[in-house]
Parts: C-alpha cells; sequence; structure tokens
C-alpha cells in the first residue's frame, strides 16, 4: 500500500487532479491533502482523501503531512494578485524545504509541478528540457519557480532527491477562470502572437505519469497542447470583439513560453485528450 501526498489541492490545478488521481489510486493506496481550509479539505475528503491541515511554509505542517508518504505531488503556487513575498515563500523557499524533508522521509517519487516560465527563451525554437532557466528578472512569479527548480535539481544531483519536473503551460478548462483572466494579459499582443496552453484533463495525465514512469528521476517535461491560442482567438473565445484599431504589439520573442511535448509524448507516452483549445471548446470542456 502507498500514500501519495498533494499539496496545493484546492488550488485551480489541485481541486481538479485530486478527484483524478483518487480514481486512478488502487484499492488499500492512499491520496493524502495538506490544505489550509478545512472546509475545502471536507470537500476532498469526502471523494475519499486523507486530509491533514496545515501550512505548506510551516515546517512542522510538512513533517505532520510527509509522515508515512511514499510519494508526493509539489502541486501548490502563488501566482497572481499575492505579495512578492508570498510568491518566494510558497514557490520557491515551501518547495526546496518540502524537498528536503521529503528525502528525509524516504519518499520514492518527488513530483514538481513547475511552469513554461521557466525558461529563458531567445532561441527562435520552442523550449525544452536542458535549455536554460531564468536566475533573475522582475516577474517573480516565474523567477520563483525557475530557482525553485534549480534548487530541487540540485538536491537531486547532491543528494537523490528521486524529482521529476513537470513545467505546465497556461492552463485552462472545466470552469477555470484562467482562459478570462487571459484577456488583459493579451490586450496588448499583436492579433497573431500566440498563449501556449493545456487543459486540466491533460495537466493530469502528465501528472499521473510522471508520478508512476520508472527510471526518469532528475528530468524535466514540458506539458503544452499542440497548437498556442493566438491573442485574437483569446477574444473570440470569450465571446468578445476584436479591436482592430487598437495599438497593439508585436512580439519581440515569437517563441516566448511555447514549449516541445516530444519528451512528455515519447517517453511518458502522454497524449493529450485535447490537443489544442478548439477541441476542447467542441467537447464542451471549457
Amino acid at each position: 500500500m502507498t500514500t501519495t501526498l498533494v499539496t496545493g489541492a484546492t488550488g485551480q490545478v489541485g481541486r481538479r487532479f485530486v478527484p483524478r488521481l483518487l480514481q486512478w489510486t488502487e484499492p488499500g493506496d492512499t491520496v493524502r491533502v495538506l490544505v489550509r481550509d478545512a472546509e475545502r479539505g471536507a470537500r476532498l475528503a469526502a471523494l475519499g482523501a486523507e486530509v491533514v491541515l496545515g501550512d505548506l511554509r510551516e515546517e512542522s505542517d510538512r513533517a505532520k503531512a510527509l509522515a508515512g508518504a511514499d510519494r508526493v505531488i509539489n502541486v501548490a503556487a502563488a501566482f497572481r494578485d499575492v505579495p512578492d513575498e508570498e510568491a518566494w515563500a510558497v514557490n520557491r523557499d515551501a518547495a526546496l524545504a518540502l524537498g528536503e524533508q521529503a528525502l528525509d522521509a524516504g519518499v520514492g517519487r518527488f513530483v514538481q509541478t513547475s511552469t513554461n516560465l521557466v525558461y529563458q527563451g531567445g532561441r527562435n525554437r520552442p523550449s525544452r528540457e536542458g535549455d536554460a532557466l531564468l536566475t533573475e528578472g522582475t516577474w517573480v512569479y516565474a523567477v520563483s519557480k525557475a530557482q525553485a527548480d534549480t534548487g530541487l535539481l540540485a538536491l537531486h544531483a547532491e543528494r537523490g532527491l528521486p524529482l521529476v519536473l513537470v513545467r505546465l503551460a497556461y492552463v485552462y478548462g472545466e470552469g477555470d477562470p484562467h482562459l478570462r483572466e487571459a484577456l488583459p494579459r493579451v490586450a496588448g499582443w499583436a492579433a497573431h502572437r500566440r498563449l501556449p496552453m493545456v487543459h486540466h484533463a491533460d495537466v493530469a495525465q502528465a501528472l499521473h505519469r510522471a508520478l508512476l514512469a520508472p527510471g526518469v528521476e532528475g528530468r524535466a517535461f514540458d506539458a503544452a497542447d499542440d497548437a498556442p491560442v493566438s491573442a485574437f482567438d483569446v477574444y473570440r473565445l470569450n465571446g468578445l470583439p476584436w479591436d482592430e484599431t487598437a495599438a497593439r504589439e508585436d512580439a519581440t520573442d515569437p517563441w516566448f513560453g511555447v514549449t516541445d511535448n516530444q519528451s512528455l509524448r515519447d517517453e511518458l507516452g502522454w497524449r493529450p485528450q485535447y490537443p489544442t483549445i478548439w477541441t476542447a471548446r467542441a467537447a464542451g470542456a471549457l
């Protein structure tokens, strides 16, 4: 019997991933979630999860959640509309501390959920595993996640943390407000500039495969669908007209944020259920 700890279980990704993980878990195995909110945790408990109340930023709470855990999936993230110090504390500091404590607890697999935004870019092609990561910058979310990736990879190299990184494109689907929230992000873009995306169903599949695949420790995999969506279509998908008279900026790097999903396909057998946002729209899965 195995116990899998999931952090960030009540966030946009976690709340859609945990129910799927519970369905995929063998009888007798446990899915444990670390949550700060008892009411939101109760919803997951009703589905069969074991709930531990606590804060990922607290050492004692991490230790409590890790006790007896065989595997860890760190989905926790502080994304937008949070103070910079919270983004650093959750995205980098807590992730690295969780990795250290997971090592001490003897976990057999540590899956870190990262982002396509950790890459430096500027290569005139999609970014892929092994490309240089950000070390500094003004976007705290991206830099804090990049520094977490770098630190966890060092823990793997130096101390054997059984790490697998999954770097997500812009996640959407199943009522997630991200598609609406993309509007201000692309408001100043040229119509053809592209936003890389990935559906929640395909995120869950990628994380599950990263959790179970043998012999991939120390690797990173990029989870993105097969066709980044244009700024024009972000407006169209939200039912809004495109203002053709507005002044807009072209991309200085047309490949910014675009990643190569071939390793995830070839090595982990990942096949996106929704290879494009139009597939998801046709299925009523937006």
